[in-house]
């Protein structure tokens, strides 16, 4: 990057860091730190929400999964609208009206200690591991441009999201968030222009979005129902439903975001709004990864886009083999360019015949393109066995760096540090108040000074941040980012949501039966995961309702095993 662009970059970041300090200047109690006094309006609520679930993957992840297999995702937060309703209506006034610092505070009330305890540990496994992810994302933006190992750059990022939120809690986190939003949406505003602009003079937008529709990546719709299939308006609206409900109703790093908001109409309508943007701000960001995806047709992408994997394979004894590689790339995508030429002639005529015969000779360009990959991959594993031979999470980084002006490059890099941080910060957070409140206060020290509570939450801040560096420093090896947050996700939220919907209306099921149904439910999940008998959307609807059905099943077993005792 230029002097321009760091200077941006820093200026940026550290502009955003202060004014969250500021705003929070230090809690002063447990309440302060972890719930903000719950004095925060509507906005905040809502842009707070937006910044925890858009995290660095969003923006790093997403437009690569565009460019790779289309738009298809978008239809995973189909279902996020219908879960705002629901929990605009139950979830929040019941929160709000007990006063909970957690949402698993709940469960004691109405279960037990031991239902409590296992949802607090099942959320702190999934939010331990799922930051760690939205930690190593922006790591790999500094390995990229410093051209330096994740190892360093992982440690500098988890470090500085520690040292505010450890500061000033949750209204840090919050006040942060808000600023971090508004430059989030001007900045890819700013970057689905210069797309546009950067793609050649006959090629407008509609004729871009037009070629990349005739080679399948504007495929947004899909409503054929296939349980196999991951992304379906079926599966969004009813999977992503489910997900969304329990990821928002039961998860303490979003339901920790509008528990701060000053009265229940406040944290109702900051949800609202979130569930009307959200879809709107995800089609964005994948259109921008098939803009990217045009572009690229016209200007030749690099064969492997983690530029620091290429140079070690550069610098190796495999060099020449790679030399080979790149001969024959070339070449494939000069040939390519003619057949391209004679799709936009076919476009502009509105030749069907035309247009179907060159897209399928453009697929068999694209699949040798995949081939002569696969082979650059291949000699990077046998040149080190642990080289990260995906990279779909650098295609839009890539883009950004060798192709946009300068000031606007720090600007983008800036968005996507500041989405990790506030998700992180959010997440650091929530696991430090579920830590304390539900498992430290309630089975360890039940009777300790505020003052002994907000160290603790401190402390537990900082465990948990080391806990996520060390998470951080492994996330190279699950692929794409945005799939793998959502995948570990399905593999619990659908239990946890099951568990509070049981506590929220079937009122004659007791504790020792819902804990049951909870860990029979969790092995049932993890099987079917693991041996992917269906998409992974399906697992948070699986897991719901077996919980519901077991804990029923259960409930009237054990009354009439009693029944039969008497």
């Amino acid at each position: 990057m230029s002097t321009t662009d760091w200077a941006v970059l820093i200026i940026t970041l550290l502009a955003i860091v202060s004014y969250g300090v500021y705003k929070s200047r230090g809690a002063q109690n447990i309440e302060g730190f972890l719930l903000g006094n719950q004095s925060l309006p509507w906005y905040s609520v809502c842009l707070s929400v937006m910044a925890t679930q858009a995290s660095a993957i969003t923006f790093l992840s997403a437009p690569g999964l565009a460019y790779a297999t289309g738009m298809g995702f978008v239809q995973f937060y189909f279902g996020l609208p219908l879960a705002m309703i629901v929990l605009c209506i139950t979830f929040v006034p019941i929160f709000h009206r007990l006063k909970v610092y957690t949402a698993y505070e709940y469960l004691e009330q109405r279960f037990d200690l031991n239902t409590r305890v296992l949802t607090a540990i099942l959320f702190l496994i999934q939010r331990g591991l799922s930051t760690g992810i939205t930690i190593y994302a922006p790591a790999i933006i500094l390995s990229a441009i410093l051209n330096i190992n994740t190892t360093y750059t992982t440690l500098f990022i988890g470090g500085l999201v520690i040292c505010y939120t450890v500061y000033g809690g949750t209204k840090a986190v919050s006040y942060t968030q808000m600023l971090q939003m508004s430059i989030i949406f001007c900045g890819l505003f700013a970057a689905g222009i210069m797309v546009v602009h950067l793609l050649p003079g006959e090629i407008g937008f509609s004729k871009a979005i037009n070629i990349a529709g005739k080679m399948g990546r504007t495929n947004a719709i899909d409503f054929k129902f296939d349980w196999n299939n991951q992304y379906t308006v079926w599966s969004g609206l009813i999977g992503g439903f489910f997900l969304q409900l329990s990821y928002f109703g039961t998860d303490q790093s979003q339901v920790g975001r509008y528990l701060t908001g000053a009265s229940v109409a406040e944290s109702r309508l900051g949800l609202l709004m979130n569930g009307l943007v959200k879809i709107p701000m995800q089609f964005l960001i994948l259109l921008i990864g098939v803009l990217v995806f045009t572009f690229y047709q016209y200007n030749k992408p690099p064969v492997f886009f983690n530029s620091v994997e290429l140079s070690k394979l550069e610098n190796s004894k495999y060099k020449p083999q790679l030399d080979s590689i790149n001969t024959a790339y070339e070449q494939s995508f000069r040939a390519k360019q003619v057949e391209l030429e004679k799709l936009d002639v076919a476009v502009d005529a509105h030749d069907e015949i035309a247009i179907d015969r060159q897209r399928e000779i453009l697929k068999s360009a694209d699949a040798q393109s995949k081939v002569l990959k696969k082979r650059t991959t291949d000699l990077m594993l046998a040149n080190d066995p642990g080289a990260d031979i995906n990279d779909n999470n650098y295609v839009f980084l890539s883009f950004v760096t060798k192709y946009l002006p300068k000031g606007l490059i720090g600007l983008l890099i800036a968005i996507i540090f500041l989405a990790s941080m506030g998700s992180t910060a959010s997440a650091l957070n929530s696991l430090a108040s579920t830590s304390v409140i539900d498992i430290y206060k309630r089975l360890i020290s039940k009777r300790g000074s505020d003052e002994h509570y907000l160290k603790i939450s401190r402390l537990a801040t900082i465990f948990w941040g080391l806990i996520c560096i060390v998470m951080a420093l492994y996330a190279s090896r699950i692929g794409n980012l945005i799939e793998a947050v959502n995948i570990l996700g399905s593999y619990i939220y659908g239990t946890i949501l099951g568990v509070f919907l049981v506590a929220f209306y079937l009122k004659k099921v007791n504790g020792r039966s819902v804990f049951t149904a909870a860990v029979l439910t969790e092995i049932v999940v993890c099987i079917c995961g693991w041996q992917k008998v269906v998409a992974y959307l399906w697992l948070n609807v699986i897991g719901c309702l077996l919980v519901v059905i077991l804990a029923i099943a259960i409930q009237q077993f054990n009354r009439t095993a009693v029944k039969s005792q008497n």
